[in-house]
């Protein structure tokens, strides 16, 4: 199983080629639309090895319960008509002038937080001095700015040892919020430095 999870948005390398290129009749592709267009349009897609067409169809069925065929329909009319690639291109740049942005101010203003998994997505990981993730969660609710703890993604049985951190988005605030949530993020931050 392939997952192209940040295939459309890779900002400082060129985009890793797909595996199942190499191996078409050994490798399953899978992608969605959640980053590049939306996920309410919960719209993905599977590119199967031939002898496994059957036997997905037949554990899946051959309509999807939870996605229109007027959607399906337009998508695929977005691809073939090269608009979707062409709104890949421009929200790659959008997204990597907000990346870059966050990345500066993080420099300028919390230089002892260091923002890791830039190079793709639409998400990175801020880490935080021991003890701290808690308190910084609660003061960005009381901001209004909806991120993420690093424990909320965190298996209760995990051995490995817990590290303080936030996920921070950065593809959701409308363009006139995103300063403005810079600020507010700025103001929540830890100022000692995370020990390494």
């Amino acid at each position: 199983m392939e997952d192209d999870y940040d295939g459309e948005f890779r900002y400082d390398r060129e985009p890793v080629g797909a595996l199942q290129g190499l191996a078409p009749e050994r490798v399953v592709y899978i992608g969605s639309i959640s980053k590049s267009l939306s996920p309410a349009l919960r719209l993905g897609w599977m590119v199967l090895p031939e002898h496994l067409l059957a036997p997905v169809l037949a554990a899946k069925g051959e309509r999807e319960a939870w996605a229109s065929v007027a959607d399906q329909l337009t998508l695929a009319d977005f691809i073939d008509s090269a608009h979707y690639d062409r709104h890949i291109r421009r929200m790659r740049q959008r997204y990597r002038a907000r990346r870059d942005r966050l990345v500066a101010t993080l420099s300028a203003r919390a230089p002892h937080i260091a923002p890791t998994g830039i190079a793709a997505g639409l998400h990175m990981v801020l880490h935080l001095p021991p003890g701290t993730e808690r308190s910084v969660v609660e003061a960005a609710a009381w901001q209004s700015i909806a991120l993420n703890g690093l424990a909320d993604f965190r298996h209760p049985a995990a051995v490995m040892p817990a590290h303080d951190g936030l996920v921070i988005g950065y593809a959701t605030p409308p363009e006139h919020a995103y300063g403005p949530a810079l600020e507010a993020l700025c103001r929540i931050l830890p100022s000692v430095p995370a020990e390494s």
